[in-house]
């Protein structure tokens, strides 16, 4: 993860600092001066990110040292101290926005993905999962993925190389036959990869399981539809639910027997948490 992180974070402090640099601290802060800083969360909130915080201004001057007095996946209090740097002020004023807007974004996630967890904490027997989506800001697919573990929730696949979901689309694409579309996938797609299938009803169901679908994804089915799916499937395959799902249906949703639910709200309309990086 670190050379994809240095990529993301040069490319953040290149949109920043252009071609002239922080004109602004250029003009007002002497090369000499130096300064420490805290980095406060200003309300609750589960830490992410912390990682690419640091690491951002190692990339602006690796003079600067960053001490953290808490954990990525912990959950803080509004005005806690999570981090404090010291080193060139210069170096501290330059790396500011770029390092908040990642820690901030990150910690949203976490924050988000706690709340889900936390919704089915008490269904006592339920095998329920948590995961998310692709749904993630460009560019940060890692950084988020890594904040929906540390909020307590499961990873979806990665990207496109790492699993096989067959969706609409595909389907559509090979004619519209869910046999031809998993026969294919299973003749052509590596030997260990499970194979999973997006169906929109019951009859897609037990075809998906009559032709060899390792998981199905249920995609906005109700909670009644749900219910039925499960009852059909009997065991004999994992399923997921998918499409809108809130963190209010989460609790129904873990005692109606489903192995997973994917939430790309967890990434996508999760909001940025509200920290500030405080010069002293």
């Amino acid at each position: 993860m670190d050379a994809y992180l240095d990529r993301l974070i040069k490319l953040a402090l290149d949109e920043d600092l252009g071609s002239a640099g922080d004109v602004t601290t250029q003009a007002l802060v002497p090369v000499s001066a130096r300064g420490t800083a805290t980095l406060l969360a200003k309300e609750p909130m589960v830490l992410s990110g912390l990682q690419a915080f640091a690491r951002t201004f190692a990339l602006v001057d690796p003079s600067v040292t960053v001490r953290f007095t808490a954990r990525a996946g912990q959950r803080v209090k509004a005005k806690q101290v999570v981090a404090k740097l010291a080193g060139p002020l210069r170096s501290l004023l330059i790396g500011e926005r770029t390092a908040l807007n990642i820690v901030q974004r990150c910690a949203g996630m976490a924050t988000v993905a706690a709340e889900a967890v936390s919704c089915i904490a008490g269904a006592k027997g339920s095998r329920l999962k948590i995961l998310d989506t692709r749904k993630t800001p460009p560019g940060m697919r890692g950084l988020a993925k890594q904040a929906v573990r540390d909020g307590g929730a499961d990873n979806h696949r990665f990207g496109l190389f790492d699993g096989v979901l067959i969706k609409d689309n595909h389907i559509a694409a090979v004619g519209g036959s869910i046999a031809k579309a998993l026969a294919r996938a299973k003749a052509n797609a590596p030997r260990l990869v499970k194979i999973e299938i997006e169906v929109t009803n019951l009859r897609q169901l037990e075809e998906a399981i009559a032709h060899g679908a390792h998981l199905v994804m249920l995609d906005n089915m109700d909670d009644a539809q749900v219910a039925k799916a499960v009852a059909l499937a009997a065991g004999r395959v994992e399923l997921e639910v998918s499409g809108g799902i809130t963190a209010e249906r989460l609790p129904r949703l873990a005692k109606l027997g489903v192995d997973y639910v994917s939430m790309g709200a967890l990434t996508h309309s999760a909001r940025a948490m509200d920290l500030s990086l405080e010069i002293s």
